[in-house]
């Protein structure tokens, strides 16, 4: 009947039926309308846009600090394989690069690695200082003995990017 649900009461189901009569009856909502279209009501859509918005406050944080935790990692990486590069270039020519760019053309880097921070190879070069009282030598003291970042700012740790 029409897609409703129909099923036999027993003689409890109406009083003016006859002992051992049974009735049909059809289980009609209350707000059966037969017109009535299928779909979500304005609450229901509010609720799962709440959810949502809900999920999304919780991940976008732990995304955006994920990509910051990434790009530190490729930071620390970077500056490793730049330092250790001149290392190797001081224990094999017995001075130190005069530029970061010796040390693509003597083949000890591919490239100068990118800062992922600033997305330039950009480095801050540290230049050898010959301590006190050491015989001034020209060729030591144009050489970088090191590298750090141009990129100010606090690691996730509180450490600044500099001091790496």
């Amino acid at each position: 009947m029409n897609g409703l649900k129909t099923f036999r009461a027993g003689s409890a189901a109406g009083k003016n039926q006859e002992k051992g009569q049974t009735a049909l009856v059809t289980a009609v909502p209350l707000h059966y309308n037969k017109n009535m279209k299928r779909g979500f009501t304005l609450i229901e859509i509010l609720i799962v846009v709440a959810l949502i918005g809900i999920l999304l406050s919780i991940a976008v944080p732990q995304y955006r600090i994920s990509v910051v935790r990434a790009r530190e990692a490729v930071l620390k990486e970077n500056l490793f394989q730049l330092r250790d590069s001149i290392q190797k270039y001081y224990l094999d020519k017995k001075e130190y690069p005069t530029a970061l760019e010796d040390l693509v053309s003597a083949r000890y880097l591919r490239s100068i690695p990118k800062n992922p921070f600033t997305g330039g190879n950009e480095w801050e070069v540290i230049y050898y200082e010959p301590p006190e009282g050491d015989d001034y030598d020209p060729l030591m003291s144009r050489g970088i003995v090191d590298v750090i970042s141009v990129y100010t700012g606090r690691a996730l740790d509180g450490s600044l990017y500099e001091e790496w």
